[in-house]
């Protein structure tokens, strides 16, 4: 029996990367957005620039779930090397859309699904002479086709061809022509439409559709970062660029027009965080992107930057690992890497955002941390969130912040005679006064290094003033936990021995989940940990439940290392729910390992228990 569903289903474009189907199967997401029915694309790609397969699918969700569901309901199969993969993954019921230019043996298709067949080639032959025309244009001609199959509306189509191609208006009536060979050979040969359907809605909202770092780097903008130095690396590069973006408009002096900041493709990533940290000492707000291979080269000069307590922004665009690992894949991989960065006794403050809203807000915050902790900062975000488009709430900005530089003793102070050792905590938090280089032409000037001293920058390797300054350091980390994002608590609708941690990317997927799980009778509470160090809420939701199961995106359970670590607790009461084979994290894998964990354990559902 055919899948029969509005507003609720996935599609996935099965391509060869390089092909151009990616500003096509783009158009297929917005074009869904513009019938204001919500839709999370991601982009499933190889490490290489053409010739090997890439993935879009498009979650298309009326009720509003946009993190990976798991499972293809319709399946555009455009690459023959990945057909029998590609076959395999369809639901029961569901559909595949090929080029049916050539014969296909009966073999290749399965009995339970429906087989919808537009010669493509064919018709690109026909109409076309020149090759790259033929491939493009078959990318156009397979998007018209669906547009009649789903009962997309083909008038929002043809405005996202207007728009993408405004700047080059000689190229839009060619497109639009190829659209309709494509709707109009659908319309007339095969039945239009199939049982899965797309019904104009107003679901989207005010909601807008923009990629994770995008929203980071203007994130850094908004939150008055001036200097960024960089080394390309994947998943991260793009933040970078989309900084040097937002700066062309917004960080140019409209009288000068000169820059007015510095953004510097460093020759490695050692370089890269040195500048940054040379940058914040001098009181510039400045940052670098980068992921784990990254991270691991910066790890003595990220040490220099928590033991001198300098300012320093770091944001990780988490990918597959170890090593190169899986550059095109997504993981919550180096969460361990970052808290406890460099070597000796050393902890970092990380934040975990959700989606592009949040990065763009943690961005910000990052900034006003690293100043008021004097330390480095982790925006610890995903190639999921960072290099895919996600629908989220508009991005907010209160045009009365300020921005909070922390303690700084200024010329005033010091020629009053206001006594100044930089590393001296007079009001107990751990956070000591400092000074910008040339604040007064005598006072407030020190020297120091990445290693021992005194509250007064002066070298010692005496054990008690290294001590002293060690345990400062962990009053200064204590005061974090008041600072950094509390997390967010939401409990079942009945009381329950059970519950749930995660963090970032995997949000979406926990939501479903969650309404899965409480549709069979399963009650859990959600605690969303949104930063390191943990909040005394974390200890306190575990030590509320027999059990929490953690869900996080990588092999070694890092989170929960960390809440074990950090926060003592029981580890036979933190569950491990784990995902790391690249891909996102799916509601019904974590439905599945919840509920197969509580199976084995003869938990009685809520439900029932009360019947």
């Amino acid at each position: 029996m055919p899948i029969e569903s509005v507003n609720d289903f996935v599609v996935r474009f099965a391509n060869v990367n390089g092909s151009g189907s990616a500003s096509a199967n783009e158009l297929f997401a917005r074009a869904v957005l513009r019938m204001g029915v919500p839709a999370a694309p991601r982009n499933i790609f190889p490490s290489n620039i053409q010739g090997l397969p890439t993935w879009y699918e498009v979650r298309v969700s009326g009720s509003g779930h946009l993190g990976a569901r798991g499972g293809v309901d319709l399946m555009v199969a455009m690459n023959p090397q990945t057909w029998d993969k590609d076959v395999a993954s369809i639901e029961p019921g569901g559909y595949l859309f090929y080029d049916s230019t050539k014969p296909t043996p009966p073999s290749k298709f399965r009995d339970d699904i429906a087989v919808i067949g537009v010669p493509l080639t064919a018709i690109c032959n026909r109409e076309y002479t020149d090759p790259r025309q033929r491939q493009l244009f078959k990318n156009i001609i397979y998007l018209g086709a669906l547009s009649a199959l789903l009962d997309m509306d083909v008038a929002e189509i043809e405005k996202l061809i207007g728009e993408q191609f405004k700047a080059k208006e000689k190229l839009i009536a060619p497109n639009i022509h190829a659209l309709h060979l494509g709707r109009d050979y659908a319309l007339q040969n095969l039945q239009c439409p199939i049982k899965l359907r797309l019904k104009r809605s107003d679901a989207v909202g005010d909601r807008i559709f923009i990629e994770g770092n995008s929203a980071a780097a203007l994130g850094a903008v908004y939150g008055g970062a001036t200097v960024c130095a960089w080394y390309p690396i994947t998943p991260s590069s793009s933040l970078a660029e989309a900084f040097a973006r937002h700066c062309a408009r917004f960080r140019v002096d409209p009288e000068t027009k000169k820059n007015r900041f510095a953004i510097v493709q460093a020759e490695d990533e050692i370089a890269a965080i040195g500048m940054v940290v040379g940058a914040g000492w001098n009181g510039a707000r400045a940052f670098t992107s980068t992921s784990g291979p990254g991270i691991s080269l910066m790890q003595e000069f990220l040490g220099l930057a928590y033991f001198a307590e300098i300012p320093s922004i770091i944001i990780d665009v988490q990918r597959g690992g170890p090593s190169t690992g899986m550059p095109t894949r997504t993981q919550q991989s180096d969460i361990l890497l970052c808290a406890y960065a460099s070597h000796g006794d050393t902890k970092h403050v990380l934040l975990f955002p959700e989606d592009p809203a949040e990065a763009f807000e943690f961005s910000a915050q990052a900034f006003d941390l690293a100043d008021r902790l004097q330390t480095p900062i982790f925006v610890m975000l995903d190639l999921d969130i960072g290099m895919n488009r996600h629908l989220c709430r508009p991005l907010a900005w209160d045009d009365a912040r300020r921005y909070d530089r922390g303690k700084v003793m200024t010329a005033a102070e010091l020629e009053a005679g206001k006594d100044f050792g930089r590393y001296l905590d007079i009001e107990g938090d751990g956070i000591p006064y400092r000074t910008y280089p040339g604040t007064h032409p005598s006072r407030g000037s020190f020297f120091t290094r990445g290693t021992s001293r005194d509250p007064y920058a002066r070298y010692t390797e005496e054990g008690g003033p290294y001590v002293d300054n060690m345990d400062r350091l962990l009053r200064k980390f204590e005061t974090a936990k008041g600072l950094v994002p509390r997390p967010l608590r939401r409990n079942a609708e009945k009381p329950t021995r059970y519950g749930v941690i995660y963090f970032g990317s995997t949000s979406p997927a926990m939501d479903e989940a969650h309404e899965i799980l409480a549709a069979s009778g399963i009650a859990l509470d959600l605690l969303r940990v949104r930063a390191f160090p943990f909040h005394h809420e974390v200890a306190d939701f575990v030590a509320g439940h027999d059990q929490v199961f953690v869900v996080e995106q990588n092999r070694d359970a890092q989170l929960r290392a960390l809440l074990i670590n950090e926060a003592g607790l029981d580890p036979a009461r933190l569950v491990p729910i784990l995902h790391y084979d690249g891909t996102p994290i799916t509601a019904r894998f974590i439905a599945r390992a919840i509920g197969e964990h509580l199976d084995s354990r003869k938990v009685t559902p809520i439900r029932k228990a009360v019947s």
